[in-house]
């Protein structure tokens, strides 16, 4: 009688043990589906799903940008004593906005041509060496053109040609 009461006591004492494994693992499983579908709705909601407000918001239109010739110009650069005279040949245009801007400028293009001149018969060969010296040129005339339009701007003073001889 013993032993069936101790057999009773081991079976009764392991169910109590047995239940708490068996509801841990019911509870890691269902957790573990709610994670998986929770991950799969984000997923869905953030990556696939159409989004109809981008829909509506249309990338603003780009307008192209507008291009003004100004006259060639050939000046003779500062040089030192002795040396032979050197010319610069420039070709050059002006990146304008709007068409409206164009109009405007007009008018001040001789301005234009001549804050441009006295500034390059200043230059010596030397200021023109390498893309950096290119650049700064750029960057002089686009900022001397900005002050002789003003209140008009251009975006920038683009080259066609430099030849220096």
């Amino acid at each position: 009688m013993a032993d069936t009461e101790q057999a009773d006591g081991a079976v009764d004492g392991a169910e109590p043990t047995a239940a708490p494994k068996g509801k841990l693992k019911l509870m890691i499983a269902i957790a573990s589906v709610f994670v998986i579908l929770g991950g799969g709705a984000a997923t869905w909601f953030l990556f696939f799903r159409s989004h109809p407000e981008d829909k509506h918001a249309a990338a603003p239109v780009v307008k192209a940008p507008v291009f003004m010739d100004v006259p060639e110009m050939l000046v003779n650069m500062v040089g030192s004593p002795g040396e032979r005279v050197q010319y610069l040949k420039v070709k050059v245009v002006l990146e304008l906005k709007e068409d409206k801007q164009l109009e405007a400028i007009k008018p001040t293009l001789p301005r234009v041509t001549d804050l441009f001149q006295t500034y390059l018969r200043e230059l010596r060969p030397i200021d023109l060496n390498g893309s950096a010296g290119l650049f700064r040129l750029k960057e002089e005339l686009t900022r001397r053109v900005n002050v002789a339009i003003a209140p008009n701007a251009v975006n920038a003073v683009l080259f066609k040609e430099i030849v220096v001889q």
